[in-house]
C-alpha cells in the first residue's frame, strides 16, 4: 500500500462508503462520504473522508455541498491534498449535477410558462457570482432557436445591452425573445433599473417587430417573472 495516500479502503469495513453504498444504497452516505468516493484518495496525513470534510468546509460563505458551486480550480488547489486531478474531478462533478438538474426539465420546457423557463435555467444561473444576461430567441411557434449570454456585469450590476440583444435576435430571425438574468444576492426582486431596462427593450422590440415575452430574474432557487408581475 502506498503510505503517502490513504484511501477509503483504509477505514474499517463498517465505515467504508463503498460497502455502505452497496449494502444500504447511496442515499445512506453522508455528503462527505459521497465526495470521498469521487476523490478516492487522501494524503499521507488524512484519509479521503477527512479530505472530503475539509473540502466541504473550505468555503466560509457557503459551507457544505453548496460551496462546491463557487470554487474555481485555483481555489480548489489551495486546499491541502487537492491537486490538479482532484480539482478537475470536483469541477466535473458540479457541472454534471447542473446538467442532470437541467435535463430533468428539458422535456417539459414551455417557453410561454415562466416557471418552466426558470426551472430549466435555474441550475445554470443560481450560483453565478456576477450578474449575467441570457437571451432566448424563439420562432413563430415559440420553439427556441438559440440561447446565449449577451452580457456579464459585476457582483451587483448587469448591463442590458439593447443593441446586442436585437442584433442577435435579427441575426437568428427570432420573432419572440425572453431575457433571463440572475441576482447573485439570491433575491430575485427586480430593481428599478431592471424594470426600466425591460420597458426600454420592450419598446425597442415593437419598432423592429420582435416581442419581448418575458424578463425572468433568477435568485437562489427562486425566480420572479416580470410578465407575471404585470410589467410586460
Amino acid at each position: 500500500m502506498n503510505k503517502n495516500h490513504l484511501t477509503v479502503k483504509d477505514l474499517p469495513p463498517s465505515e467504508r462508503p463503498y460497502e455502505k453504498c452497496e449494502t444500504y444504497g447511496p442515499e445512506a452516505l453522508s455528503d462527505a462520504e459521497l465526495l470521498a468516493v469521487i476523490i478516492r484518495t487522501g494524503t499521507r496525513k488524512q484519509k479521503a473522508i477527512d479530505l472530503a470534510i475539509n473540502i466541504l468546509n473550505y468555503s466560509t460563505a457557503y459551507p457544505g455541498l453548496k460551496g462546491l458551486n463557487y470554487l474555481s480550480i485555483n481555489e480548489l488547489k489551495k486546499i491541502n491534498g487537492i491537486g490538479r486531478v482532484k480539482a478537475i474531478q470536483i469541477l466535473c462533478l458540479t457541472e454534471l449535477t447542473k446538467r442532470m438538474a437541467k435535463e430533468v426539465h428539458r422535456n417539459s420546457l414551455n417557453m410561454v410558462t415562466p416557471k418552466s423557463v426558470a426551472d430549466y435555467y435555474m441550475q445554470d444561473m443560481r450560483h453565478l457570482t456576477t450578474e449575467q444576461v441570457m437571451l432566448l430567441m424563439m420562432n413563430t411557434k415559440n420553439k427556441i432557436i438559440k440561447d446565449m449570454v449577451v452580457s456579464t456585469g459585476t457582483v451587483n450590476s448587469s448591463i442590458m445591452p439593447t443593441r446586442e440583444i436585437f442584433i442577435n435576435a435579427l441575426k437568428y430571425e427570432a420573432v419572440n425573445i425572453i431575457l433571463i438574468h440572475n441576482h447573485p444576492s439570491g433575491d430575485p426582486t427586480p430593481s428599478s433599473e431592471d424594470i426600466r431596462a425591460t420597458k426600454r427593450i420592450m419598446e425597442a422590440g415593437k419598432i423592429v417587430g420582435i416581442t419581448l415575452m418575458d424578463h425572468i430574474i433568477i435568485g437562489d432557487n427562486r425566480y420572479i417573472s416580470l410578465k407575471e408581475q404585470g410589467l410586460i
